[in-house]
């Protein structure tokens, strides 16, 4: 929400300050600044000047004409303009020389097109009123001559840009804003909605409403006789661009001022194009509507929509149809102000992906007693400024509504803060709100609030049965209605916080809780920490993704029909409709964040991300039952949630691409391979305590002929490799992308709690070295095992050196070559004990695998 200083303090009675002081005072009641920009006090010089004649100059590819213009001093300036929108007798802006416009532009005179330019005629955008002008700014006759403009426009301002949390809804419009700059400088506040419309005596336009749960309140005013070229005066044009709202006609100015002063939407439909009774309802199955942005929308039943005898005619609190969309040629005008339905206008509005200035308002909450003072400011508006004649009476459809009570004691707020306010400053912060405190009882002891149930007397059941839990001996109990601009002020903890805000953030007392007993980090938290450090020392860099996930990367992963991956939870209300899907895979996040950096110029990432992921059971519930919080639920109802809810396995998992060891001078790197992604895996199990037993295997998303499976004894825990071409080439990944996903859940059961220190023997190490060939199919993993096996108690460690393939091994075979270490606790080995061991080992080996040693 841009806020222009002027405008603000038209209805507050701010003291001599700065832009910057009152944003910082808004901010410490809990108003997000974004920005403070100031506007027009760097043009100097521009003064009103009359347009005497003009010449134009022959022989140019564009019109140039060349201008006489009186501007207060002994003889006109000679002025050359581009612009062919004004006339001799013209009042105009006019920089001399020597003036600065916006941005440092300083004018100076210069001979161009052959003649004399002694200064320039400004446009709006020229003088920082807009972003764009399609001419210059012709001034109303009568202009003085030689009147600086700056001032005669109000050029100088300053505009404070705020950040309008979802809610404070009051806060998008100046009527919002100035009533919280008046509580936080107590100083008077004037509202703009303080109008005082005739009392209607027969209706307007014909209306009604159909839905009450889409819409409580409907007005509906008539003007006729409005001159559809009449122009929004320069000081609404302004107020309107300094508050980032493009200015397009009259009509259209005038409903957008008042939202933005008011903050009611409202919408103008040429009343010669409504046919039969408006009605706000529903849409119907198969309904269609072509919206002012010329797009035709299918209509969803939940829609809520204004209607006549035609079918639809606008989005309600949306967008308006294109149909009966004011025109060049519109002189009856019907105005249009409602109240509609806060979630009905912000599904709609993500459903269509449309999102407009009134929609950020209505999902928010707006004053539901607007509709007619708002209505009847934007008839007045149009009458003065349009020459219409506001027809008699208004259409007022009406659901009535009953207002909200709240029940709270007076030191409710003071506990919540941890300080203490006494009963008058809660009742004085909570009527600065605007809310109506009345004092009802004095807590002594258990309370009750006149009913068996909980329920309050006043209708409101949940605020008085729970404000009276919340009272201690010695509180009165204040009986609070919040006024109809502030619907977010529901229960006991929003009038808390609206008490602590306005006492000040910053003067709440800084108080450290007293740490809970307990043992630290469980085994989990800790092994989750091991592994994120082990990957980082790794050459990983960690990052967290957005776990949503849509049916493309199932697709884009080339799981099959039945892949129990793609059974997922659906969110009831997606960021994104491409995305609404928990995820069940950490892959497509870890892809995603892969090729981004990749297309920022990062060819070689190493990434991870531990998280969870959300894996449904198939004969889980569709929707988990929502329970109330007034008592604890039975464990029937706890065993229902659980039985809704998903598995969350924590998994951790790995993307590589590039060169993991880079090249330099010291010679070529080397590529990424499957073999680092196994490798991964092995640091992940080794903070665990694990030794992971890898197995050749075909599982999506990863190539046949280069994943492996990962076991932790008979537990398959995860799977790493290379990535399927298909997958590299659907998300438009480096060729030979790697990847790994384990699942942390599995392993954690495995480990061997507290690392111990092992016993290290003082006795030297005896090395063997042995290099078996065996089928090219043979896995390695199964050669290792044997051999380590074989080899038994002395053998203290195995490391494969060397792999080679080629003539000297025959065709289909491979030669594997190990280093056995054997090492004895309590005494020096032998070559005889070293060599029988080795035997022992190779022997089993070719027992279980057919290897044979090598040369023999």
């Amino acid at each position: 929400m841009k806020v222009p200083l002027s405008w603000l303090r038209e209805y507050v009675d701010l003291p001599a300050v700065t832009a910057h002081e009152i944003a910082e005072k808004l901010t410490a009641a809990g108003l997000k600044l974004e920005s403070v920009t100031s506007y027009g006090h760097d043009i100097k010089n521009v003064v009103v000047g009359e347009v005497i004649s003009i010449e134009t100059l022959e022989g140019f590819k564009k019109p140039i004409r060349h201008c006489q213009v009186e501007v207060g001093e002994a003889a006109p300036r000679e002025i050359v303009c581009g612009a062919t929108n004004f006339e001799a007798g013209d009042r105009v802006p006019v920089a001399l020389p020597g003036a600065v416009l916006p941005g440092g532009f300083e004018i100076a005179s210069r001979k161009t097109y052959g003649r004399l330019s002694d200064g320039m005629i400004c446009s709006e955008s020229e003088l920082g009123m807009a972003e764009s002008s399609p001419g210059i700014l012709v001034l109303p006759e009568g202009t003085p001559i030689g009147a600086d403009v700056v001032e005669l426009l109000g050029l100088r301002d300053d505009v404070i840009e705020l950040e309008i949390t979802p809610d404070i809804g009051y806060a998008l419009s100046i009527r919002g804003v100035a009533r919280e700059a008046a509580t936080v400088f107590d100083s008077a506040f004037i509202d703009p909605a303080d109008v005082s419309p005739p009392e209607a005596s027969s209706p307007s336009y014909p209306a009604s409403i159909a839905d009450p749960s889409a819409c409580d309140r409907f007005v509906l005013r008539e003007i006729r006789g409005f001159d559809p070229s009449a122009p929004s005066p320069l000081w609404m044009r302004a107020r309107l661009s300094r508050a980032g709202v493009r200015p397009v006609s009259l009509a259209v100015d005038v409903t957008n001022y008042v939202m933005l002063e008011l903050g009611q939407p409202l919408h103008a439909f040429d009343a010669a194009k409504l046919t039969g009774e408006v009605v706000v309802r529903r849409a119907e199955p198969g309904e269609t509507l072509e919206t002012l942005d010329h797009v035709v929308r299918k209509l969803h039943p939940d829609d809520v929509l204004i209607t006549d005898g035609s079918g639809a005619i606008s989005m309600a609190g949306t967008m308006g149809g294109l149909h009966t969309e004011i025109s060049d040629a519109s002189t009856d005008i019907v105005i249009e102000a409602a109240h509609f339905s806060a979630s009905g206008v912000a599904r709609m509005s993500r459903r269509h992906n449309l999102v407009s200035e009134a929609s950020k308002r209505f999902e928010r909450g707006v004053d539901r007693e607007l509709p007619l003072y708002a209505s009847w400011r934007a008839a007045r508006l149009l009458a003065e400024l349009g020459g219409g004649t506001i027809q008699p009476g208004a259409t007022h459809a009406e659901v009535k509504v009953e207002p909200v009570h709240i029940a709270i004691p007076s030191g409710y707020p003071g506990r919540v803060a941890g300080t203490v306010y006494d009963r008058e400053t809660v009742i004085h912060r909570l009527e600065q709100v605007g809310c109506t405190v009345e004092s009802t009882t004095t807590a002594t002891g258990p309370m009750t609030d006149g009913t068996a149930d909980g329920t309050a007397a006043t209708g409101a059941p949940a605020s008085a049965g729970i404000a009276a839990k919340l009272a201690v001996t010695g509180d009165d109990m204040l009986a609070v209605t919040p006024p109809s601009w502030r619907p977010d002020l529901t229960d006991p903890n929003d009038l808390a916080e609206e008490v602590i805000r306005l006492e000040g953030y910053e003067n709440l007392p800084s108080i450290l809780p007293a740490a809970p007993a307990g043992a630290g980090l469980s085994e989990g938290q800790r092994l989750r920490r091991r592994v994120g450090r082990a990957l980082a020392a790794a050459g990983y860099v960690e990052i967290l993704a957005y776990p949503f996930n849509g049916e493309r990367d199932f697709d884009n992963l080339q799981l099959p029909v039945d892949d129990v991956r793609r059974l997922a939870v659906r969110l009831a209300n997606p960021l994104s409709e491409d995305e609404p899907l928990m995820r069940t895979t950490l892959l497509p996040g870890l892809l995603k964040t892969l090729v981004r950096n990749v297309g920022r110029g990062f060819g070689d990432v190493a990434l991870f991300e531990a998280g969870l992921v959300y894996r449904p059971s198939s004969d889980a519930p569709a929707v988990a039952p929502v329970l109330g919080v007034d008592r604890r639920p039975s464990p029937e109802e706890l065993a229902s949630i659980e039985s809704a809810l998903p598995a969350q396995p924590l998994r951790v998992g790995v993307v590589l691409a590039g060169e993991f060891e880079p090249s330099g001078w010291w010679g070529k790197g080397r590529v990424v391979g499957w073999a680092d992604a196994v490798e991964a895996a092995r640091v992940v199990a080794a903070e665990a305590g694990v030794t992971l037993d890898v197995r050749a295997d075909r599982h999506e998303p990863w190539h046949p002929g280069r994943c492996a499976a990962l076991y932790a004894g008979d537990v398959l825990v995860g799977h790493a490799g290379e990535l399927h071409p298909r997958v590299v080439e659907a998300y438009g990944l480096p060729p030979r992308t790697c990847a790994m996903e384990l699942e942390l859940t599995r392993l954690e059961p495995l480990t061997a709690g507290p690392p111990q220190a092992p016993a290290i023997s003082a006795y030297p190490v005896a090395g063997q070295d042995v290099a078996l060939i065996v089928d090219a199919a043979t896995p390695v993993a199964a050669v290792e095992a044997a051999l380590r096996e074989g080899a038994g108690p002395l053998l203290e460690s195995i490391r494969l050196f060397d792999v080679y393939t080629g003539a000297q091994v025959g065709e289909g075979g491979k030669s594997l070559a190990y280093s056995l270490r054997f090492r004895a606790p309590d005494r020096t080995l032998t070559v005889e004990e070293t060599t029988a061991a080795r035997d022992t080992a190779v022997a089993l080996a070719g027992e279980r695998t057919g290897a044979r040693l090598r040369g023999v």
